[in-house]
Parts: C-alpha cells; sequence; structure tokens
C-alpha cells in the first residue's frame, strides 16, 4: 500500500529488546525491498537510560535523502556514544542482558497485574503485554483518569492518565501504568495499594 500511493512506514521500533512473553515479531524493514519503510531503533531503554543513541535503517532514495539531512543538522553522532554502543552491542553479554531484562520484566508485569486485581477489583485490566514497560488499566465507569492521576501524585505514585494517549475520543478512562522503573517488586505492589486508596477516596468525594 505504502509504495502504490507513494508514501513511506515509520517503524518505531523502541520495544525490540523489551519483549517479555512469546517470539518478538520481524521488523516490517526486513522484508522491504522498495525503501518504502524507515526502521527506527533505540539502545536507550533496553541498555541505559543515559546512553542516548538510536539507530535509523532504510534503502533506496530516501536513504541518501536522511543521510544529507543528517550530515546538515548534526553532522555526526559523538565518538564516545558510537563507540561505547558498538562495545554494548558486539559484547557476549548483550544476548544474556537481553534475557535477564526480558525475565525482569515478565515478573514485574506479572507482580503488577496480581495487585491491580487484590487492590482495584473494579478496574479492568487490557491485557498482559507481552513486551514492553507499561500496564493499561480500564478504570472504573465515572472515574475521571486525570482527577485520579493527581490523587495518586499525592500519595507518592506516578502513573499517566490515558485519554492524551488516545488520537480521538477514548472508550473509556485508562491509566497507563510503568513497571519498569520502581526499584523491585514490594514498591510496585505499594504503590497500587496508594493507588486503590487514591481512588476509593475520588470515589468518595464524588459520591
Amino acid at each position: 500500500m505504502a509504495r502504490a500511493s507513494g508514501a513511506f512506514v515509520l517503524e518505531d521500533d523502541f520495544a525490540r529488546h523489551l519483549g517479555h512473553g512469546g517470539a518478538v515479531p520481524r521488523p516490517l524493514v526486513a522484508d522491504d525491498r522498495d525503501g518504502t519503510v524507515v526502521h527506527v531503533t533505540s539502545l536507550t531503554k533496553p541498555a541505559a537510560p543515559s546512553l542516548r543513541i538510536g539507530a535509523l535503517v532504510a534503502r533506496g532514495p530516501v536513504m541518501e535523502r536522511m543521510r544529507a539531512v543528517r550530515l546538515v543538522d548534526d553532522f555526526f553522532v559523538t565518538r564516545p556514544l558510537q563507540e561505547a554502543a558498538l562495545e554494548v552491542l558486539s559484547s557476549p553479554s548483550w544476548d544474556r542482558h537481553i534475557r535477564s531484562l526480558g525475565t525482569a520484566l515478565r515478573e514485574r508485569c506479572a507482580v503488577l497485574a496480581a495487585a491491580v486485581a487484590q487492590e482495584i477489583p473494579g478496574a479492568t485490566l487490557a491485557g498482559l503485554p507481552t513486551g514492553g514497560l507499561h500496564l493499561w488499566l480500564r478504570l472504573p465507569s465515572g472515574v475521571d483518569d486525570i482527577a485520579l492521576t493527581g490523587a495518586a501524585r499525592q500519595r507518592g505514585v506516578a502513573v499517566s492518565a490515558g485519554s492524551r494517549y488516545f488520537a480521538t475520543e477514548p472508550p473509556a478512562a485508562h491509566l497507563r501504568i510503568g513497571f519498569a522503573a520502581a526499584a523491585g517488586q514490594s514498591e510496585l505492589t505499594e504503590g497500587v495499594r496508594r493507588l486503590g486508596a487514591a481512588l476509593t477516596d475520588l470515589s468518595a468525594s464524588e459520591a
């Protein structure tokens, strides 16, 4: 379809190394022979937040145009970052790190889901993800996600109102809850307990 319409597909593949529940699908660019896919990925999330380096893969004329733009725009990626990325990716421990990362994310996801089921029974999980860093929680009818986000913040819990992630009117109020940045599994459980208490207080104040 992209080729027929003269368009491009931008494949934002930042989560490729964050799988934790099954086989990761092949990237679209792997089967692109016409230069219609522009593949973007990053080492920031799977390696280290301070390793601000990514990669862009494309073919044909679009690649030449992007190469020219980058030369004009920022000239080059700093050499220390390039060497750090090369060292990380070529190390024998990289595959082991990715496996360990997947195991840790899978365990944290399960702990968070179990805590949600226990502490917030009126909410619904939109399925368990097989990759990534977040759970999506559908809130009970009548709950305002932005108000709940503020109430949770007052209790020391950082969650994201789901409404800002929908391109159109959301079908219901949602929260996006991250499970990667917590210090440990006990912090995830305590965070959900506080979130449940915030929801109870908010519902009582609106009744």
